[in-house]
């Protein structure tokens, strides 16, 4: 535990002061994020780049835990598997940096979390089974797990790109997530303190950079900061043992939301409507309602926390069952949304 607070609370003190230095980097070199279109719900330029702030944090405590003892390779994860994580985080970074840069079209973003999705691959991260929630285990071949894990890592990333539309909401979340990884590796049922660790590691970057990052935020993640938050919680759900349900359980209101707004997308206009924004998301809708950024983070917050933490205490059939739930609930808040804009269309 003395690991865990230690190494955390200098990812949290890394990520709290370069956080400051990115801010003034990304006003340096004009990489700010101007109100010029509808979607955007801030009224200032605020800088972006924020994500680089978590992963040098990330990246820099990770290097000194590996050079200094085995605290993180003490069970089945080698550091070949945290070079594969940190060059994928870097190119999350360098991709969102361009995109920041250049406001590139939607073929062009996805590129980099596909690469990184492919590079933690390439170097290890995999899923060797998966509970069966009826009973035992599905063994997984080498093939099958690849595809599950890219698959996996690019529907995270993109419910924490899709998230990051309030301040401090993608951060708020993915904390959450991170911390319940945290706890699930600490019992005595799973016993993963190199997981554990690292979770703790992550969680110390998220809230360091949380602090500046709450409404009214100074600044943003950027496209790279909003998918390496989701890239990195979706790799903890992989090497502690494949707890992808945990993080669903955590992930799965905005997770859905992400699968309703895109299905809306393709009906209204196909495959390339899918990718043009718009301000329709389940948060977007709340600020309709006249919720305040705070009011709306906070719900978030608590529905992540409430379904995690029953994940603590469920078993694998109980989770399917808290994900039918959680799913039913999202399909009534949608048919909610979309009779009031029905009436509201039909009003005259």
């Amino acid at each position: 535990m003395t690991l865990l607070i230690s190494w955390g609370l200098l990812a949290f003190i890394l990520s709290f002061l370069l956080t400051i230095l990115v801010r003034r980097l990304a006003l340096m070199v004009g990489l700010v994020d101007k109100p010029t279109s509808q979607r955007k719900i801030h009224s200032r330029p605020v800088a972006q780049l924020g994500g680089l702030a978590i992963y040098l944090s990330v990246s820099a405590v990770v290097i000194g835990i590996l050079s200094t003892g085995t605290a993180l390779t003490s069970g089945e994860i080698v550091s070949t598997h945290y070079i594969g994580v940190l060059l994928g985080g870097l190119i999350l970074m360098i991709g969102g940096a361009l995109d920041d840069r250049f406001d590139l079209p939607a073929h062009a973003t996805i590129i980099a979390p596909i690469l990184a999705a492919l590079t933690a691959i390439a170097f290890g991260i995999e899923v060797d089974k998966l509970t069966n929630p009826f009973g035992g285990a599905i063994i997984l071949l080498p093939w099958q797990s690849d595809i599950l894990v890219f698959v996996w890592l690019m529907l995270v990333m993109y419910t924490t790109k899709f998230l990051d539309g309030l301040d401090g909401l993608a951060t708020s979340v993915t904390s959450v997530g991170a911390i319940m990884i945290m706890l699930l590796s600490l019992t005595a049922v799973y016993f993963q303190p190199d997981v554990a660790l690292l979770s703790a590691v992550a969680i110390g970057a998220y809230l360091g950079f949380l602090f500046w990052n709450v409404h009214p935020a100074s600044i943003f993640l950027g496209e790279g900061g909003s998918t390496f938050v989701g890239f990195l919680l979706g790799i903890l759900a992989v090497i502690s043992g494949g707890k992808v349900a945990t993080a669903l359980l955590v992930l799965g209101i905005p997770l859905l939301d992400v699968i309703w707004v895109i299905t809306r997308r393709f009906r209204e206009g196909g495959i390339g409507r899918v990718f043009v924004g718009d301000k329709k998301h389940l948060h977007h809708r709340l600020l309709a309602l006249g919720w305040g950024q705070t009011r709306i983070v906070i719900l978030y917050v608590a529905m992540a926390a409430s379904f995690g933490v029953s994940a603590l205490f469920l078993q694998s059939r109980q989770k399917l069952v808290a994900l039918i739930v959680l799913t039913l609930v999202m399909l009534l808040t949608a048919l909610f949304f979309v009779q009031k804009e029905r009436h509201a269309k039909l009003q005259p």
